[in-house]
């Protein structure tokens, strides 16, 4: 039970990551608000829902005052909700580039400018920003998705030193998933999975529950003395 009694926000939680993240913080005993723009396609006790656009700011306000005001404070929050918006770069519309920003990078900001200080002033808290493997290494097509992922590694160092100040025990830290079985890859042919697969040093793509369990322990009070660290869980793909 490494997150006994513990307040945990997962953003992006309604399924794939999100959601095995939420369902193996709850079995570790915390109590998790789950949120996401779409509808849950899960039950899990201890495991509230919330439905919740980040990129809407007066949305993520009146949510970060419902979690306030409920639960008293936020142990843990993980910044993992995220979009594809997948073009060649002559090819990416204005739309295309700025709802990724706005959801993969401006989000992140807008629901940590509001649970990030709350955690300074009870002292302790860790947060958790889901980036990728493409943000370390970039990806064709994905310039906008890139950005963001590679924005959130200057965001967590720079948070890892903000919200620290005056002692304050504020863990800030990234993990990048490599290719990992989510419903996006789902779409992705056979033949493709394969040869990702291949790639890796344990040739095999990563599970939602890896990442989850690499979260679990940057949760908890196991990486007590560690911030402002990107952990790469990506199956030795880029060795």
């Amino acid at each position: 039970m490494r997150l006994k009694d513990k307040i945990a926000v997962v953003t992006g939680g309604a399924r794939g990551l999100g959601q095995a993240m939420a369902e193996l913080f709850a079995d570790e005993g915390a109590k998790v608000v789950a949120v996401d723009m779409g509808e849950a396609a899960y039950e899990k006790e201890n495991v509230e829902h919330y439905q919740l656009n980040v990129t809407d700011v007066p949305a993520c306000e009146k949510f970060a005052e419902y979690v306030k005001e409920k639960y008293g404070r936020v142990d843990v929050l993980v910044n993992n909700a995220g979009i594809t918006r997948d073009a060649l770069t002559r090819k990416m519309t204005d739309d295309m580039w700025n709802l990724v920003l706005d959801v993969n990078l401006k989000g992140v900001f807008n629901v940590t400018r509001l649970i990030g200080p709350m955690m300074q002033e009870a002292g302790s808290g860790s947060i958790i920003n889901i980036s990728s493997i493409v943000g370390e290494y970039g990806n064709i097509g994905q310039a906008n998705y890139a950005a963001t992922k590679a924005g959130l590694y200057g965001l967590s160092k720079t948070w890892a030193k903000e919200f620290a100040m005056k002692g304050a025990q504020v863990r800030v830290n990234t993990i990048s998933p490599g290719y990992t079985m989510t419903d996006i890859l789902k779409t992705v042919p056979q033949d493709l999975l394969d040869k990702f697969a291949k790639q890796t040093m344990l040739n095999r793509l990563g599970q939602p529950e890896d990442i989850a369990k690499a979260a679990l322990f940057l949760a908890s009070d196991d990486a007590s003395y560690i911030t402002g660290h990107n952990l790469s869980v990506n199956g030795g793909m880029r060795l």
